[in-house]
């Protein structure tokens, strides 16, 4: 198993790509920290794990607050002693147009999408020096590549934890950590599978493979970037998107 040993942290872990992150990092014999802000799904998705006889233990973790954070960090550090990948998966939606768009939806975005990146890899970052070794990763989209209609708070958050990414490659390299960035296409979670078929059928026929994408996709890209297979791939954006942006 390519993450046999390690120990992962995952931020919007109880659903969506998230939550298919944890199941995969867990198959491949990582430990888990699932952190999410809804206790429901992150039974649900702990119990899934633990049914598979994966190990993995839950976590309340808003990412705007530090002292959440914090208090997370120290508890797998107390439970596991260390931690070998975060995963800054946590992230929402509020569309508007920019006419429209109110300050409450922008600074929302920007609050969890880039900030909340920021306040993770922040706090994990000690303990990956101290280990001399740690991977980052983080969800981007293919919106922080070439924007989108309606989503100006979400592209400016898209974009900018791209260039946070390549910050820290080139901070970290020579530290022995490294950080990469996924950027999903139309995938199929929960947000998407509201909406009306014919909307899906519609976003299906623009990409060159004829259909979404699935959660366990992008997952399975998460996990061999912070396998050890990937261990000369630093600062990289992946595009996961079936040829979308081509």
């Amino acid at each position: 198993m390519r993450l046999s040993g390690k120990v992962a942290a995952i931020t919007g872990g109880a659903r969506g790509i998230g939550h298919a992150t944890a199941l995969k990092f867990a198959a491949e014999g990582a430990r888990v920290a699932v952190c999410d802000i809804n206790p429901e799904l992150m039974v649900q998705t702990l119990g899934a794990i633990r049914a598979d006889g994966g190990e993995a233990d839950g976590y309340s973790v808003d990412v705007t607050r530090k002292d959440q954070i914090a208090a997370m960090v120290r508890a797998v550090m107390t439970k596991w002693g260390r931690i070998d990948c975060i995963v800054n998966n946590a992230g929402i939606v509020m569309d508007a147009q920019l006419r429209t768009m109110t300050d409450e939806q922008f600074d929302k975005v920007i609050d969890i999408n880039l900030r909340g990146v920021y306040n993770c890899t922040r706090a994990v970052v000690g303990v990956m020096l101290a280990q001399q070794s740690g991977v980052i990763l983080t969800t981007s989209s293919i919106v922080g590549l070439y924007g989108n209609f309606g989503q100006t708070n979400y592209a400016a958050s898209k974009f900018a934890v791209i260039g946070m990414t390549k910050t820290w490659a080139k901070e970290l390299g020579r530290k022995g950590i490294r950080a990469n960035a996924v950027c999903p296409g139309f995938v199929a979670t929960p947000i998407l599978k509201q909406m009306p078929d014919k909307v899906l059928g519609e976003m299906a026929r623009k990409v060159p493979c004829g259909r979404l994408g699935t959660p366990e996709e992008v997952a399975n890209v998460f996990a061999f970037l912070a396998s050890d297979e990937a261990s000369y791939i630093n600062g990289a954006v992946i595009s996961v998107d079936g040829g979308m942006t081509l």
